[in-house]
């Protein structure tokens, strides 16, 4: 692949809230550090909510040498709000660029699923039991089709008036985007139980389109059976907003969750995907908590590769939290990909 990346959070906003509470300039250099340095990583999607957060980890990616792909990510927004966050950030993300900085603009990400207007529902699992309603999906994708592509369309200039870089989307298949106006395809594709004897024949007629093809998202969470569900992990967690507890007990499979990345990333690799982003980090409202009720290890709903904790981390100190045996799955990918090609 041209571009080994990751997702790096800056916080979901959601009724208000950020899923990161607390966000440390010095911190977050830390960690785009180690992901340059030690996973290897060429390129980083930053994703979030706030337009502040997203600058200035954009602009500390952009200093380490990373190929930035800056992406604001609303949730449960009108598409008058969005369009207002999109072209703020536009901005924004041109004032990097400007420094000589590699920088790729996402519009947004799931927009069908994750705010309002284009599907049936007030919230995301109302949107979400829409698409299960027997009989009813063929006419909602054609539904959904219209009204994304109505969007994007009217979006599109809005961002090149700001933006002088390359611009995407981060899709789901069903929206059926038409990528005409944007310079790369991109989607958040997940393989699961039910798609999995099709996945790689699917990611290879993307391939064979001729535009450029980015995963902007992909991952499993780390308990057992996870790489089965694919993007449905967070469905075992209770929320109120935010994260409480999980729903039942599970066992952790720290082991599967690394298979199922390092799986991909050789079939994307294989495929002549362009730029592939793992989903993610960390999500840093979902810790690791082994003591106790089960229940309160929200880590192992977590698609992060590192373990946020309570307290202060050993592996690298000041910092709280543990790599998982996906990071290692990451980095030793992404590194023999940087070592082939100094070879």
């Amino acid at each position: 692949m041209r571009a080994n990346g990751i997702t790096y959070d800056t916080g979901f906003i959601r009724e208000g809230q950020s899923s990161r509470p607390h966000f440390d300039p010095d911190i977050v250099r830390q960690e785009l550090r180690i992901i340059r340095d030690e996973l290897h990583c060429t390129a980083v999607r930053i994703v979030g909510g706030d337009p502040d957060r997203l600058e200035r980890a954009a602009a500390y990616a952009a200093d380490l040498g990373l190929e930035v792909w800056f992406s604001p990510y609303p949730l449960e927004q009108t598409t008058a709000q969005m369009l207002e966050l999109f072209a703020d950030c536009a901005e924004r993300a041109e004032r990097i660029r400007q420094r000589g900085a590699e920088v790729v603009f996402v519009a947004g990400a799931e927009l069908s699923l994750m705010n309002i207007g284009f599907l049936p529902g007030a919230s995301l699992d109302e949107r979400v039991a829409a698409l299960t309603v027997p009989n009813a999906l063929p006419g909602l994708v054609g539904e959904v089709g219209a009204h994304i592509n109505d969007f994007l369309g009217a979006a599109v200039p809005l961002f090149r008036e700001r933006f002088g870089g390359k611009i995407t989307y981060a899709a789901v298949p069903l929206e059926r985007v038409d990528w005409t106006p944007f310079d790369f395809v991109s989607l958040d594709l997940y393989r699961s139980a039910e798609v999995a004897d099709r996945f790689a024949d699917g990611v290879r007629d993307l391939v064979a389109q001729g535009k450029p093809v980015a995963i902007t998202e992909f991952g499993a969470a780390s308990f057992h059976g996870a790489g089965d569900v694919g993007a449905r992990g967070l469905e075992i967690v209770e929320y109120g907003p935010g994260p409480i507890r999980l729903r039942a007990t599970c066992l952790r499979d720290e082991a599967g969750q690394a298979a199922y990345l390092r799986e991909l990333l050789e079939l994307f690799d294989d495929s002549g995907i362009d730029s592939a982003f793992v989903f993610l980090f960390a999500l840093y409202d979902m810790p690791h908590r082994p003591d106790g009720d089960p229940r309160d290890d929200l880590d192992l709903a977590s698609y992060g590769i590192v373990k946020v904790l309570d307290r202060a981390g050993h592996t690298y100190p000041g910092l709280a939290w543990e790599p998982k045996l996906a990071f290692a799955a990451v980095a030793d990918h992404y590194g023999s990909t940087v070592r082939a090609g100094v070879e």
